[in-house]
């Protein structure tokens, strides 16, 4: 069973993202132009009093009123989103949450707030990772989204997911560079799971080398280990079915059937949308196998 993530684009446009330094400006700057236009507005409001009485007036904000004070009511709102989202990010990794402040760089998009800036094979896109777990027969087993930029989080949180799934823990898992990292592969190694996973990005058509000779080191990592399980003849074989197991099914969803954007917004309904991605890649998938 082999193991990838990708960036699918978000019903949002990246340019409809704000940081919080760039909010915090422009609320001080929408504060001046609405302290200005109010003084605009009584500066008038005095003039037709004293040319028409004081009996006669409008009760409606100007357009231009109207929209700064939407403007500042909406940037309020994204400022208390990523202000809640920083102090949650603090509570999971047990700081205090109190103390917590966004970085002046996290972004909030005001389309689909729920979405996030990844980095893609084209660039930074307003986007959700999406994760498949997928057998030899390229069917998906398990599957998810993530708004983590990266998929170094999502190791066992798909093991998981695969079990619930699909009813059944994998024997056997491949996974790229995108998912090793000490903790990982600390966890997994305490499993009955035979992991594969590459501890460096490979560069495309690029082979591992030849197995280092000797035994390993007693002070080898848990990282050096895995490298010296892909060296081997047998792991560098059983890792290279990784790309022809789970790379060509993003391909066939991503390229083939032109899924590269999502269509609904938010969360949950993104993860509605996936899992129907995904079901219909399995039924079509069932259908050529059985035909």
């Amino acid at each position: 069973m082999a193991l990838d993530g990708s960036k699918i684009k978000a019903n949002a446009s990246k340019h409809k993202a704000m940081s919080y330094d760039r909010m915090r400006a422009k609320q001080q700057q929408l504060r001046d132009e609405v302290s200005q236009l109010l003084a605009q507005a009584e500066a008038a409001d005095a003039a037709e009093d004293a040319e028409y009485g004081r009996d006669r007036r409008g009760d409606e904000l100007p357009a231009e009123l109207q929209r700064r004070e939407s403007r500042l009511k909406r940037i309020r709102e994204a400022k208390r989103a990523l202000e809640a989202r920083a102090k949650e990010e603090a509570t999971v990794k047990g700081a205090p949450a109190e103390s917590a402040k966004p970085e002046p760089k996290a972004q909030y998009n005001f389309t689909d707030p729920e979405s996030r800036i990844m980095k893609g094979p084209d660039g930074f896109v307003q986007a959700y990772n999406v994760q498949v777990a997928v057998d030899e027969l390229q069917l998906i087993v398990g599957q998810a989204v993530t708004q983590e930029t990266n998929d170094k989080k999502q190791l066992l949180p798909m093991i998981t997911t695969i079990a619930q799934q699909s009813g059944a823990t994998p024997a056997q898992l491949l996974a790229d560079a995108g998912y090793c990292s000490e903790e990982n592969l600390t966890a997994i190694a305490e499993t009955p799971i035979d992991a594969y996973i590459s501890t460096r990005k490979q560069k495309h058509g690029e082979r591992p080398g030849p197995c280092p000779r000797g035994p390993l080191p007693q002070t080898a990592t848990i990282v050096d280990r895995m490298t010296r399980k892909l060296h081997t003849k047998a792991g560098a074989q059983v890792y290279a079915a990784r790309k022809a197991i789970v790379e060509p099914v993003i391909g066939q969803i991503k390229q083939a059937r032109g899924f590269r954007q999502f269509l609904l917004r938010g969360f949950e309904k993104v993860q509605g949308e996936w899992s129907f991605v995904c079901a219909t890649h399995n039924i079509l998938k069932l259908y050529r196998l059985c035909v």
